[in-house]
Order: structure tokens, then sequence, then C-alpha cells
């Protein structure tokens, strides 16, 4: 690698390798040594090539059709579309459809009912006709597993927004929901921050139950037409699910009867609500999801589209939308530029850029900008927490997260800033509002401190993924990682988190993965955090971890693990080697002290040789979760990030590995 003069490109000022051990007599590791800097090398040049010239990182964030099918639906809806957009949103579609017909939610994952009938209705809506070939496989498949009496709640919804489904067979969420008191079951902020930003528009949609016309009829997918609402069997009145399922039936009784007066203001008080979380840029929480069904309550509520809050709403929605070459268009349910570029800062740094080289610098200063300095729906259970931390997208001051604040405080620890006064503040904020934020067991969540209630996943309302935010050993890692940097490893609060990370390891020896697949990820999180915190490598917890992603090394020297570990034991610490779950494994062996044994060195063989040619990695497999198994994501720069942090760390070591490691001995357990 050659470095500019001025440090514009390339890894200037690339820290020294440490000396190879004098005992180490063969030259297989000094070759594996060159291998793995070369590979950094390159890789660094990659990265430093895809930043954007504000300072940010961002990467696509590939979910499933469903968010392309649900924006031509609102188009639909809202009678916006245009020729174009169609086109391009059709041609995705059909892009990811399966050789069965079928659609799936992530990479040589299972078909998704859910996913192929809302595929399946968008292509109608671009014109695709129900007697082409793909279209009748989609339609056979989606009759044989029950039709779309079995998709989920949320697909139903949006049939019935157009007549394809009877709102009286959907559960009931009514606006009054919104004059619970914080402590009552059920308020809204019971659940978790992104269930709260797409229920509370619902609860208007399901209120005023609107019907649009809809542009054809959808018999095809009913397994008996003449009977397409199969009634649900319910469950004894004992159980938990049969209490709920009497409770939907009164609320719709409710819904009959509701004085339309209390509803008025109940729904008038829902669109406030959401009028005052509308972000600078439109959005809410940016987030596409819960921007979708805000945009569709407020027209319901009267707003035209001209409303200065629907246009910038519209126009928000715009920006979720990634153009492809071949003229495909595809919808992010979210963007990640605060990640990004805090794990894309750590990973230059950490494989040898300055810390003053301009990148960094750059990526700071765009860091620093972003930094939360306002009260958001946390401060509801938190009212005397001051603000501070950083949240995951471009705009989100409602919704700061634990886990971004971590990461972005490490990163900027690794840079070398004009403005040090500057940077310390900033941390220090951040430290303080994410000690605040610790729940009672001692451990953290993602956006909410003690976000546990167990009755929002019980309606029926809630029939995918998680709508609370318990805390995690992911994010709780990485807390605990940060706060041993900031020297607080003495803290009694960071040795709860060490003790509740040490209660919540699995027998396997292997941590549950929240935020990324699976256990791969959450070993990968915890194991440098506890030796960060003081736990020596010998500790028994650090050699069952050692022990067991050992023992899930695929033989070509890589690591994965397939989204279905959520699910099916036999899964879990195993799939198809990748690049980000294999950084993963290798970032918690070198940490517990594994550098030089033959799974590291397997492990960094197969990131080299598995790199292409521009310095980057390719990786189909989704590895990211936003509900395990319910809905997952493929982070395009994890392939990129976490690679070359292990092999960073490989060569050249962890960077805080010393100063970091001053609670061993402290702490129930350690």
């Amino acid at each position: 690698m050659t470095a500019t003069t001025d440090g514009s490109t390339g890894a200037a000022n690339l820290r020294a390798a440490p000396a190879s051990d004098p005992t180490e007599s063969t030259s297989a590791a000094h070759d594996m040594m060159a291998v793995a800097r070369h590979a950094a090398e390159r890789s660094v040049e990659h990265l430093l090539g895809r930043q954007d010239e504000q300072g940010w990182w961002k990467g696509d964030l590939a979910t499933n059709v469903t968010m392309d099918a649900e924006d031509l639906l609102l188009r639909q809806f809202l009678g916006i579309q245009d020729p174009e957009t169609v086109k391009a949103a059709a041609r995705f579609i059909r892009g990811e459809q399966l050789g069965d017909g079928t659609w799936n939610t992530f990479y040589e994952g299972p078909p998704d009912l859910s996913a192929t009938v809302e595929a399946y209705v968008a292509l109608r809506l671009a014109g695709d006709r129900p007697d082409d070939p793909h279209m009748i496989r989609a339609a056979g498949w989606v009759r044989e597993q029950g039709g779309i009496a079995e998709s989920r709640v949320f697909t139903r919804i949006w049939l019935a927004l157009f007549g394809w489904w009877k709102w009286d067979d959907l559960p009931e969420l009514p606006p009054e929901l919104m004059f619970f008191p914080k402590w009552v079951p059920l308020n809204i902020y019971d659940f978790g921050c992104w269930a709260r930003q797409t229920i509370v528009p619902l609860t208007i949609v399901s209120a005023k139950r609107p019907v649009r016309p809809a542009p054809f009829a959808l018999d095809e997918l009913h397994t008996d037409p003449s009977c397409p609402n199969p009634p649900k069997p319910t469950a004894p009145a004992a159980s938990w699910d049969g209490v709920f399922q009497r409770l939907d039936k009164a609320l719709h009784l409710y819904h009959k009867v509701a004085p339309r007066r209390l509803r008025r203001i109940a729904m008038n008080e829902a669109a406030r609500w959401i009028i005052e979380r509308q972000e600078n840029d439109g959005c809410w929480g940016g987030i596409q999801p819960p921007a979708v069904y805000s945009v569709i309550a407020l027209h319901l509520l009267g707003y035209d589209l001209d409303h200065p809050v629907m246009r910038a709403g519209l126009e928000s929605l715009d920006r979720f939308a990634v153009w492809r070459e071949d003229g495909a268009r595809m919808i992010e349910a979210c963007q990640s530029p605060v990640w990004d570029t805090c794990l894309a800062t750590i990973a230059l740094a950490d494989a040898g850029v300055g810390p003053d080289h301009p990148a960094l610098v750059r990526a700071a200063d765009w860091m620093l900008g972003e930094e939360i300095v306002r009260p958001g729906d946390w401060a509801v259970r938190k009212p005397e927490l001051a603000p501070g931390g950083w949240a995951f997208e471009f705009h989100n001051v409602n919704y700061p997260d634990i886990d971004d604040t971590a990461e972005v405080a490490l990163a900027l620890r690794r840079v070398r800033h004009p403005d040090p006064a500057r940077v310390d503040a900033a941390i220090e904020r951040g430290v303080r509002w994410n000690l605040g934020m610790q729940s009672r067991n001692g451990a953290w969540g993602a956006f909410d401190a003690d976000n546990t209630s167990p009755f929002p996943n019980r309606l029926p309302f809630c029939d995918f993924g998680e709508v609370i935010d318990p805390p995690s050993a992911d994010v709780t890692g990485h807390v605990v990682e940060m706060l041993a940097v900031e020297g607080r490893s003495h803290d009694p609060r960071t040795r709860r988190g060490v003790e509740w990370l040490l209660a919540e390891q699995e027998a396997s020896g292997a941590w549950f993965g929240r935020w990324g697949v699976n256990y791969i990820y959450g070993t990968g999180s915890v194991v440098p955090a506890l030796i960060a915190a003081g736990l020596p490598a010998a500790h028994p917890a650090v050699r069952r971890a050692v022990d067991w992603l050992k023992s899930v090394q695929n033989d070509d020297g890589g690591w994965g693990e397939d989204l279905r570990s959520y699910r099916e034991e036999k899964w879990i610490g195993h799939g198809s080697s990748t690049p980000s779950q294999t950084g993963w494994a290798l970032l918690a062996l070198l940490a517990a002290g594994e550098r030089e044994t033959r799974s590291v060195e397997r492990g960094v063989a197969w990131l080299a040789a598995t790199q292409q040619a521009d310095g980057s990695w390719d990786e189909p497999h989704f590895t990211g979760t936003g509900f395990p198994w319910d809905f997952s994501i493929n982070y395009h720069l994890y392939r990129q990030v976490f690679p070359l942090t292990a092999l960073g760390r490989y060569v050249y070591g962890d960077p805080f590995a010393t100063a970091s490691a001053i609670g061993a001995g402290t702490g129930k357990g350690a």
C-alpha cells in the first residue's frame, strides 16, 4: 500500500505490527501474518474509497419484498402511482421470486406465506396477469398453505384497505389506547419504540376501517373463494391466549358503541403524538414502516397530500429507495449511517490507519454532529436523565439507541481529533445516558430501560416479531466494553452488567444474539467485553466460549450460522461461512488470547482467500436481525467492517487490550 503525502487516500500512518514471538520458528506464521496484512491493506483502501465526503459511511440495508410491495400498495391507496416507480418496483419483486413461485425473507430461507401474498398482490397492481406462469405458481402455493387467511395480521390489514379482507376479521386496536397512563398495562410505552411508532397510527386506521375500491379480485388466493374468512379456533378461557382472544372480542363490540366524541378526541391525540415525532427530514424514527402507516393515518383524518406534514412524509419515503443499475428499485426498511460509520471507524483504526487520518477525523466530526441533545420517548420512563447519545439513522432525535451510543464512543476514542475537549464532552454525555438506561436486572436493551412487559406480545394484533425491547447480551456486551474503555471497569453498574452476562451464558458456552445472527454474534460481542472489563482469558466462561467457537468452525476455516438457528437447535452455530460471522468469531478468539492458534489462522486464511480483487467481500447471506427470525437484515457494510476489524486485530492487536483490562478480580463471579 502506498500512502499519499496528504493522507487523503490510503492507510497513512499505519501502526507497526507487533514483533513475532521469537520462539516461533516456522515460516508459516510469518507467511500468514503477511497474508493478513496484505488483505487488511486492500480492505482499508476499499473502505476509505466508500466514505461520503461529509464523513459518513452507509451500506444498503436489504430486507425482503414486503417493503416494496407495501410501498406500491400505499401509492395505490393514496392514488399517487407513477409508471416508472411501479415498473422498477415490479422488476425488483420479480427478480426476488424463487423457482417454485414463492418469496422468502432471507437468502436461502424457506418460502414465506405473507411475503408471497404481498408480492403477488403488488405484481397484480403492476399489471402482471393471474394466468402468467410465475403468478400461477405463486397463487397455487398460497392456497396450499391455507390462503390469505393464514397470513400475518399486517398483510391482512393491507388487504382490508382495498376490501380484499374484512375489517371485522382483524384484531382490534382502539385509539383510546392513547389515554392509558404509563403505569397501566398495554399503554403505548409498554411497546418497543419500533412497535410504538407503528401501533399509534394503526389505531387510527383500525378505528376508521377505510376501504378503497379494489382494482381486481383475489379469489385465486383463497382456499375457498365462497368462504374466504374461516373462523379461528378459540383458546381455553384459562389460558393467556384465551384471555386476549376474549379481550379482542370485547374490543370489537366496543368499536360498535364507542362514543363518537371520545373516539374523535382519541384519534386527535394519536395524530398529535404522530406529528410531534416527525423528524426534520419528514420521516418517523428513520424507519420506513412507521412512516407509511403515519401517512395513511393522517390522510384518513383529513390531511391532504399537499399539507406540509404529508408532503414531507411522502418525500421522506422516496429516500428509502435504492435504484439499481438494471432499473430495479429496492426499498430499505431503514438506513444505518451512524451504525455503519462508527463500525467503519473502528475497523480502519484497528487496521492501522493513523488516529489523525483525515478520513477518521471527518468521520468523528460527522458523528459529533449527530449527537442527540434533546429528550425523546425514553424520557417518559427516565424523566430525570439528561439527554445524550446517538441514534442509528440520519434523522432520529426521538429514539437514540444504547448500542449505537456505545459503539460511537468506542469509535471516537480511536480518533485524534483537533478538539479533544469536544470529543470528551460528547462521550461523557453518552456514557452518562447509557448508564442511566440500565435496566433493573443490570443489563441493557436497545432503546428503553425495563421494556419487558409480558402483555404486548400476547395481543392477537401482534403476530409478527418482537414488540418489546428486553435487555440482550449483545447490547450489554457493547456497553460493558465501552464502560471498560472509559475506565469504569470497577463501577458497580459495570460489574452488574458483567454479572448478568455471566449468568446468561448458554450451557454450550455461547451467548444468544438478539440483533445479529445469532450465537456467533452474541459470543463475538460478549467475549471482548468480558476481557475488556477485566476477566482473565483463563476464566471458565471465556474458555467455554472459546471451546464452543472452535467446535462450530466450518471445515473451510470460516464461521457461519443460519437464521433458522432462532427456531431450530440443529442450526445453532451452523451455516455457510460468511465474512461478517467469521469476523465476529475471530474477534472473540483474539480477545481471548487465541491469536497463535490454528483456529484463528484458519479463519484469517479464509478471509484472505475469499476477499475480492477490489479488497471487498461478498455476502449474500443475511446476518442481521430486526426481529429474530421474523425480520432479517443483510447489512451490506457488515461484510466489509467486521472482517477488516478482525484482520486488523490479528496483525496489530487490540488497541485497548492493555488499557481497558483494569477490572480483573472485581465483581461477583469474576
